[in-house]
């Protein structure tokens, strides 16, 4: 999460920033970015608006505390369907009947992941990984945020096709930024397609969410295998 004007020291404190989190994620829901208020949240949160900015100076730094918990939250749904996977215990639409199955059915939880987030998830619908950001200011790049947090999550998967030119020292330099720049690419394409899956169908077209799986397996294979 991005520091806060003041970071939470109680467990009460810290149970109320994630009240306020909450109320900024279902407002999200019901009412645009632009509409959205510190006092709204306050209101929602059942908390004085002083707490609020306690925490946040603006609604623009509470809308990105909210984005990066959402990636916080994606990590974590990432790496326990991995981990019922690898155990066996995993019931999830890529899973098979022996387990853990590599780096291609870690991606296709990758999606499915966000496909459930992005379905269910309050908030994340408008703010996912990033917030909105106003014409005039600085561009963020959540994409390299979580193609980054990705690739760290996966890195025990990946190990398994460690890419051409590793073993030594520049080797191991130059194809770490190769693997770099291949999730950079991946997450931006998948990005791109499963926004198309979502103007296609509300619940996100399937024919374009399975070709977005065999896309990043196709591409990827590239620098994996």
């Amino acid at each position: 999460m991005p520091p806060l004007r003041r970071q939470p020291v109680q467990r009460r404190s810290a149970e109320r920033l994630g009240r306020i989190l909450d109320a900024c994620a279902e407002l999200l829901d019901e009412i645009s970015y632009e509409e959205l208020s510190t006092r709204a949240v306050a209101e929602r949160a059942n908390v004085p608006i002083g707490s609020v900015y306690r925490f946040f100076s603006n609604k623009r730094a509470m809308a990105e505390a909210l984005a990066h918990r959402n990636l916080d939250e994606y990590a974590a749904r990432i790496t326990r369907r991995l981990a019922a996977s690898e155990s066996g215990t995993d019931h999830g639409p890529d899973s098979g009947p022996n387990g853990g199955g590599g780096w291609r059915e870690a991606m296709d939880v990758v999606v499915d992941e966000y496909l459930a987030m992005k379905r269910g998830a309050p908030g994340f619908a408008l703010i996912e990984f990033g917030n909105p950001v106003p014409a005039t200011a600085q561009p963020q790049q959540p994409n390299h945020l979580v193609a980054d947090r990705l690739r760290m999550l996966l890195a025990d998967r990946l190990a398994t096709g460690a890419p051409a030119g590793a073993g030594d020292a520049a080797g191991d330099e130059a194809a770490e930024e190769r693997l770099r720049v291949a999730f950079l690419l991946a997450v931006e394409a998948a990005d791109a397609l499963l926004r198309l899956a979502f103007r296609v169908d509300p619940e996100g077209d399937p024919a374009i969410v399975a070709e977005t799986k065999e896309l990043l397996r196709a591409y990827l294979a590239r620098v994996l295998d």
